[in-house]
């Protein structure tokens, strides 16, 4: 037994051997009730097929099975050797989705056959209340290499379907067809295909890592198979070997919809203590300001926005800059808000970049990120996501996948992994209601769906703003991002306080009524309230939900819904056994908070925990020191007014490279008006970093039984050795460096994305050895500790630019003296050199700017950049 946050309890019953077939026809069947039964069947060329029913209705037809590698075909000529079955039964618990305690209980068989040359095959069968799933394993050691499978699904021909056009970011538009009917070509997972009597039947997969590859389903016009194709040619793996599984979750929809059975195929969790795992909601900003990541005071505004509404996340997309960061995670923290933070997965894809970051962020307070563009499920990149995951893990941060994969089951095993995006979702700036009621039935099953919801400032839609707030409510994603601003949100006040009591986790969750492309109701149950609400496409309606999953007694029911002039709040009281009543307008939507009806409640709400404002004053503010010295820092805490916070500590955190000496202050309670002072020393050791770092004090306190973090810093900096002689700017350490898209490169152009990424510098035809490739807006600052005289270079736009651009370069001093500059360059300017006067700088800064047309393609290069010094 394991104790985990899946929590996750294992029994297996006694194990059955048999070593003769079913009967003569070699056919053998798995079923844990009969409800679901699936069958595999050996044929006359010693091959395989898997098919599956439910009840009496054939869902799967017979379909191939097999797999090849480099040295057997185990499609055909297979031997039976003996059938082992057992019962699996599993109870864990989940951080995220649709119902946090799970029961996973199924039937498996494990079928044996030798191929040519006595090379083994098994292939392992489950078959759940809620579908049937195989996979194969190569039982042999040493090493194998996949070349392909046979896998298959063979539909009811005239199964109504739908299915996505396959990309790997999986945000292709979705398409309701049928399965002969489909236009040949690839799908992604999941496929969803209405198999008849009530029937549906959801294709996808589950465990998939870095041992294989993904797949998705290839379709022939006027067929109704769906064959498996690998996005690698081969895969490569080391015996004993296990597939993924091949899933069909099959039931009514409201089956469907509720099934947890790619979790409950995953491996269990391989984290033992999830308590700093915490799922909610998320201000973002980049959707509705694409520009805003790049603003700190503007996401100093989204953190208030947070605080104000109970949000417990801030994300800061693409843009933003290692200088403020810390700053702005010390500003939302003292304020009960935790921030995320955006990566390219790029920036992360090897475990030296790894190692530099995760740390990085960690230490400046972060509680995640999220990782974007991945776009392939090839062997090499599902090898990422095990990488990334273990090593945030180790960190504590949790990870939000987007540019991704869909979930495969790693919510499951890696319990920090808090949503994939996977659709296609608001930031297409296009939204359909008819797109959108697909979603529940397809992508939402399988895992977390970070589709950013509630997008008011999407111009392109059809929706009603009930519609959008019912978005928030219908799609389960861990982290759940607001899209709008908090401006748009504010404007709509009902829509606001509707999504402020929203959680982003659920105990149950039923579907109501629905049918993709048309409507979605669902029923979810957090805690004891219990909260329902759909979204519609197509004419107006009332939707009339059945209330039988309410406790007994009076309930209160809080709505909101599209009214005549603007979203609208509507109160009454209903009772289990009951039903809901709720008009819904062309396109619309709905929620509704159920509570118990205790005497004197008046309302659904829970209470929107805002922290106390507190103050920390850090002192000094800025120093200097060399390794072997020591600065004294003093700290004082305080609440200037409310209730009183509990289990306070005021402390030091040592920074890497540094010591520190004297013990934190704590304070059981902290009335409003006393404080909490300290005093600490700080000593640099050889270790210590050059250039400018943070020395935090941080004080900590619970309030409300929420833990708050407030931290304050004085900023120290490290000088690093002078330049000597005649040295090249690019083999200095950067004190300080922003670039327009991807880092300021060292002796190559700017490449846009990944450090390394660019080319040999070339203005004018002529290339330089060293320099800097930067692409405007750039600005990089070096230290010379007044032991230079003068700077040199040749500066203009890199010959790989074939758009029109312009730049300008800067050579500022301290405090930002302007020492030297170019005029606007373009590419047909060629080469032109720049020099200054550096005697006495300390700190030189290099700027390049936009020349003024508001171009991306800036890239300037300062061409064999270099320092005469003594």
């Amino acid at each position: 037994m394991r104790r985990a946050a899946a929590g996750l309890v294992l029994a297996v019953t006694a194990t059955l051997v048999t070593t003769m077939p079913a009967d003569a026809a070699d056919r053998w069947t798995v079923s844990l009730t009969g409800a679901v039964t699936a069958a595999v069947t050996r044929t006359g060329d010693g091959g395989l097929t898997f098919a599956a029913t439910r009840g009496a209705t054939a869902v799967l037809a017979p379909a191939p099975l097999g797999v090849r590698t480099k040295t057997a075909d185990l499609t055909r000529d297979l031997r039976f050797l003996r059938r082992t079955d057992r019962i699996v039964d599993e109870r864990y618990t989940m951080t995220t989705g649709k119902q946090l305690r799970r029961h996973a209980r199924a039937a498996e068989t494990t079928l044996s056959f030798a191929g040519a040359g006595e090379i083994r095959l098994d292939v392992v069968v489950r078959a759940a209340a809620d579908g049937v799933a195989y996979r194969y394993v190569l039982p042999g050691a040493g090493p194998v290499t996949i070349t392909g499978e046979a896998s298959a699904f063979t539909l009811p021909a005239a199964a109504p379907a739908w299915l996505l056009p396959y990309s790997p970011n999986y945000e292709n538009v979705r398409v309701e067809t049928t399965a002969s009917g489909a236009k040949a070509g690839d799908y992604g997972f999941p496929s969803l295909f209405d198999t008849g009597d009530g029937s549906y039947t959801l294709l996808t997969e589950s465990d998939v890592d870095g041992r294989y590859s993904g797949a998705r389903l290839t379709h022939a016009a006027g067929s109704a198979d769906y064959t498996i194709k690998l996005a690698d040619a081969s895969i490569t793996a080391t015996g004993p070997f296990a597939t993924p599984w091949r899933v069909a979750i099959t039931g009514d929809l409201a089956t469907v919809t509720a099934s947890t059975l790619v979790d409950d195929l995953a491996p269990p969790s391989k984290l033992a203590d999830t308590s700093w795992i915490r799922p909610g909601k998320v201000a973002w900003s980049w959707l509705s300001e694409h520009d805003s990541p790049s603003d700190p005071v503007r996401q100093k505004q989204y953190a208030d926005f947070a605080a104000r509404n109970g949000w417990p996340y801030l994300l800061i997309d693409e843009g933003w800059d290692a200088s403020w960061v810390p700053d702005v995670v010390r500003y939302a923290r003292a304020r009960g808000v935790e921030v995320i933070l955006w990566f390219r997965w790029t920036t992360l894809d090897t475990a030296a970049e790894r190692a530099k970051w995760l740390p990085l962020v960690k230490s400046w307070g972060a509680a995640g990120i999220k990782v974007d563009f991945m776009d392939s499920d090839t062997q090499a990149r599902f090898r990422f996501y095990d990488d990334i995951a273990a090593a945030t893990a180790q960190q504590r941060l949790m990870i939000n996948f987007h540019g991704a994969t869909i979930p495969r089951g790693l919510q499951r095993t890696w319990p920090h992994v808090m949503s994939f995006e996977a659709v296609r979702g608001a930031e297409q700036f296009k939204t359909r209601a008819a797109t959108n009621t697909m979603f529940p039935f397809t992508r939402n099953v399988v895992g977390s769906m970070d589709y950013t919801p509630t997008a008011f400032v999407v111009a392109d839609r059809d929706t009603t703003d009930a519609h959008e707030v019912a978005t928030f409510f219908v799609y389960e994603s861990g982290w759940q991002h607001g899209a709008d601003k908090p401006e748009n949100y504010e404007a709509r006040p009902e829509a606001l306080h509707t999504l402020d009591q929203l959680p982003t986790v659920w105990d149950e969750t039923r579907l109501l009524s629905g049918r993709p492309g048309q409507e979605a109701v669902f029923a979810k149950r957090s805690g004891d309230r219990w909260f329902v609400g759909g979204i519609a496409a197509g004419p107006a309606k009332t939707v009339d939900a059945p209330l039988d999953f309410l406790g007994h007694g009076r309930w209160l029911a809080d709505t909101l819904r599209d009214g005549p002039a603007g979203l609208l709040r509507e109160k009454s009281a209903v009772t289990a056994g009951g039903r809901l009543s709720v008009p819904v307008a062309k396109n619309g939507g709905f929620v509704t908070v159920l509570c118990p009806a205790w005497p004197g409640r008046t309302t659904c709400d829970a209470e929107i925990r805002q922290v106390p404002a507190t103050s920390l004053s850090v002192t000094p503010a800025t120093a200097e020191a060399h390794p072997g010295t020591t600065v004294e820092v003093e700290a004082t805490f305080r609440l200037p007014a409310g209730a009183p916070l509990l289990d306070v500590e005021l402390g030091p955190v040592a920074p890497a490279g540094w010591t520190v000496t004297g013990r934190p202050v704590f304070r059981p309670v902290l009335f409003a008006g006393q404080p909490v002072s300290g005093t600490w020393r700080f000593t640099a050791t050889a270790a210590a970093a050059p250039g400018t770092t943070d020395l935090p004090v941080a004080a900590t306190y619970r309030f409300r039984g929420q833990a708050v973090h407030v931290e304050g810093a004085t900023s120290v900096f490290v000088p690093p050795p002078v330049p000597t002689g005649t040295t090249q700017v690019s083999a200095l350490p950067f004190l300080a460096s922003s670039n327009g898209w991807g880092p300021v490169e060292r002796d190559q152009s700017n490449g846009d994305t990944a450090e390394g990424d660019g080319h040999p510098l070339t203005i004018g035809g002529t290339v330089y050895a060293h320099g800097l490739g930067t692409n405007a807006p750039s600005s990089v600052t070096v230290w010379l500790g007044g032991a230079c005289t003068a700077f040199s270079a040749v500066t203009g736009v890199d010959d790989e630019v074939k758009a029109p651009a312009s730049v300008a370069f800067r050579v500022l001093g301290d405090d930002g003296e302007p020492l030297a500059e170019t005029p606007v360059l373009r590419p047909a300017d060629g080469a032109h050199p720049l020099t200054a006067d550096v005697t006495g700088v300390r700190r030189l800064t290099l700027q390049v700017t936009d020349g003024g047309d508001d171009k991306d393609s800036d890239h300037g290069d300062w061409a064999d950049a270099k320092l005469t010094c003594a």
